[in-house]
């Protein structure tokens, strides 16, 4: 009879441990993992993977377990019923009009919960008056819980096997941003994948699986186990799941191995999702014991700057001409000629790379369009866990355009996506930028959009527009536009290029961003302020950060060129390497701006710079330098990899991938360098 009780729950876990295997099969092979191992390794993988999907069913079959429990025709009987229903029934009414705080700030989770109390207490009421519906309603719900069970869990293979297939990884916090801005999150999925015949599969899969497992295991409604009985199969339940969770918390996700794609595999992506979750909501990661116990936290005290703060003073007369900055969505390195790629994508950029002062070794601080503008606004490294860009106290702070401003700029920012996702609007009118969204653009102007925003070849006519104005006030300007169509779902507009929207690839949306600015260019060269101009164009972020390091040096490799119409910044290559945030600050050094000492960005062409980057992802600070990367990680490791450049055929300045040698040994004064560098932004 024990084992009989336990049927449904054994069918379901064998079931989800199953998927979770092919889909970690599936990882080792993709071709994202750059990695290969051996028969052993893969071997391990699949027993410690067995293990945590086996561990992380048993919390998740709790829903499952509460229904069981609680099947009951005693509960029905007078006057049980009425008191429960009633309850029941102020519970609802209650979070209706006076709901909880913590529903309040999460309006999705408020809605769900006051559906599913709407429907549990219609349907105790249905059985409560009705004893002849009352064995059809429990087999329906029995049916339909089995159902969302298969079918969550075919569902998040799905999910997981779509964003390893984008990123490279489990879930992490790119997938919580997106959970938790639910409406953009369900748009970009309707436009970037075919729904319908992904769940034309999903749903009769699921439901050959469910009426299986029902008619194996729906002989258990007919006589439903006494209260001891209940008892003698909930009691090792509560044990096992609290065992489970302490062990989780302790020791899930801490594995050593020094291959990051081997760790992300052997794991599990809903306890990856619960974890980011967790540290996302868990501001004091990076006060850690690691850095505050250390030998060297006396290195990282750093005494504010000067009040007034030091001047940075231009070696000669200032030249006050236009500055537009592009920062180019998701472009990497790799995508461009000039680093080896074969397929033509960029044709634009790499022609305008040819005539510029082209930065070869750059890096990108982050993974996100937040980290890209806060590098490229603030001139700070990295902050983690939250960008500034995205906090409520992002206001007055020392950016780009307030030294533009500070010299009689008008000053903008420029984007055709909806702002609100990563609360760039706020941010930027805050700091003093007047904001052009698609709020400024009229309906002729919008020839194509899409869920994330207008085309950049719309965006560039808007730009052209708005300088026309701007140049007409007889005021130099700043313009920070930020492209928006190489993003998922990657789709504009037909016949512009050679791609197919209908493709919805990365390459195209690449192409078809090129093709925008080469029309930006080509309106712009028409105005009399084009010859005035200087053009500054970077990559926000990289496309990709997947590699054997927790960090991939080569996933955060970005093109940056400052480009001078009239030739007053000579073509050249700056092969040194730099940091996305140093490239405001040496454009200011070109421009011979003279400017307070507030950022911690260097102008790069001065003789005392100093060659390191930074670069960081949700919960990973890293420093480059040397040849050596650091990295200061919230779980309070330290680890450290020499970069060895592979072979390829390409320039030295241009081959920008590295195999991560780990040391075992850290070298002390990297490591001081990295947490005295880092600790300047969190003091």
């Amino acid at each position: 009879m024990y084992l009989k009780r336990l049927q449904p729950f054994i069918y379901l876990g064998a079931f989800y441990i199953l998927i979770s295997f092919i889909l970690r099969f599936i990882f080792i092979f993709h071709p994202l993992t750059t990695s290969r191992f051996s028969i052993l390794e893969g071997t391990q993988m699949s027993l410690i993977g067995f293990i945590n999907d086996a561990l992380i069913f048993v919390l998740l079959s709790s829903l499952f377990v509460l229904y069981l429990t609680f099947i009951s025709n005693t509960k029905y009987y007078h006057p049980w019923g009425g008191i429960i229903l009633a309850i029941l029934i102020f519970t609802t009414l209650y979070c209706i009009f006076y709901p909880i705080r913590i529903f309040r700030e999460h309006g999705n989770l408020y809605a769900i919960i006051i559906i599913l109390l709407s429907i549990k207490t219609l349907i105790f009421a249905l059985l409560l008056y009705s004893n002849t519906s009352r064995f059809i309603v429990r087999n329906t719900i029995y049916f339909f819980i089995i159902f969302f069970y298969i079918f969550f869990i075919l569902l998040n293979a799905v999910g997981e096997f779509l964003f390893w297939n984008e990123f490279g990884t489990r879930y992490n916090f790119i997938a919580l941003d997106y959970i938790q801005n639910f409406k953009l999150l369900i748009g970009n999925i309707l436009e970037s994948y075919p729904i319908s015949i992904l769940l034309s599969v999903i749903i009769p899969i699921s439901l050959c699986l469910t009426w299986i497992i029902y008619d194996k295991t729906k002989d258990n409604l007919i006589q439903l186990p006494t209260f001891q009985q209940k008892l003698k199969l909930i009691f090792p339940y509560i044990i096992s799941a609290v065992l489970i969770g302490l062990f989780l918390i302790s020791f899930m996700g801490q594995s050593k191995h020094p291959n990051n794609f081997y760790r992300e595999i052997e794991a599990n992506g809903l306890y990856k999702l619960y974890q980011t979750f967790i540290h996302n909501n868990n501001t004091n990661d990076f006060n850690s014991p690691t850095l505050a116990s250390s030998q060297t936290y006396q290195f990282v005290s750093q005494a504010p700057p000067p009040n007034p703060p030091k001047i940075i003073k231009g070696e000669a007369e200032e030249q006050h001409k236009n500055v537009v900055l592009i920062s180019v969505k998701s472009i990497s390195a790799s995508f461009l000629a000039h680093y080896g790629n074969t397929q033509n994508l960029t044709p634009f950029l790499d022609s305008l790379a040819q005539k510029s002062l082209l930065f070869t070794n750059m890096y990108a601080t982050g993974i996100r369009s937040v980290y890209g503008l806060e590098a490229l606004t603030l001139n700070i490294p990295p902050t983690v866990e939250e960008s500034i860009v995205k906090r409520k106290n992002s206001s007055n702070k020392n950016t780009s355009g307030g030294v533009f401003k500070s010299k009689g700029y008008l000053i903008k920012y420029l984007y055709g996506g909806y702002n609100g996702f990563d609360n760039m609007q706020d941010f930027f009118r805050k700091n003093g930028y007047d904001v052009v969204g698609p709020e400024s653009f009229r309906p002729h102007e919008i020839s194509f959009a899409n869920t994330w925003g207008i085309s950049d070849e719309d965006m560039a006519r808007k730009a052209i527009q708005i300088m026309n104005g701007e140049a007409d006030s007889g005021k130099p300007f700043f313009n920070h536009w930020m492209t928006a169509s190489n993003h998922r779902p990657f789709t504009y507009p037909d016949g512009k290029i050679e791609i197919p929207s209908t493709a919805k690839s990365r390459e195209g949306g690449v192409k078809y961003t090129d093709y925008s600015l080469r029309k930006f260019f080509e309106m712009a060269k028409r105005q009399k302020w084009y010859n005035n101009t200087v053009f500054v164009i970077v990559a926000d972020h990289c496309s990709y950060t997947t590699g054997k390091s927790e960090l991939s040096v080569e996933g955060y490799r970005i093109p940056a060129m400052i480009y001078s119409p009239d030739g007053s910044i000579p073509a050249q290559h700056f092969n040194t390497l730099m940091s996305q945030i140093d490239l405001m600050p040496t454009l200011w050094g070109l421009l011979n701006f003279s400017h307070p000492d507030v950022f911690l960005g260097r102008d790069v062409m001065k003789p005392n710079y100093i060659p390191r980057a930074y670069i960081a992802s949700q919960q990973d600070l890293g420093y480059i330098k040397d040849n050596y990367l650091t990295i200061i990680s919230a779980d309070t490791s330290i680890k450290q990899y020499q970069l060895q450049q592979k072979y390829s055929n390409l320039p030295a300045e241009f081959n920008i991938y590295y195999y991560p040698a780990p040391i075992k040994q850290p070298i002390r004064n990297l490591v001081n360098e990295a947490m005295t560098n880092y600790k300047r932004v969190y003091p």
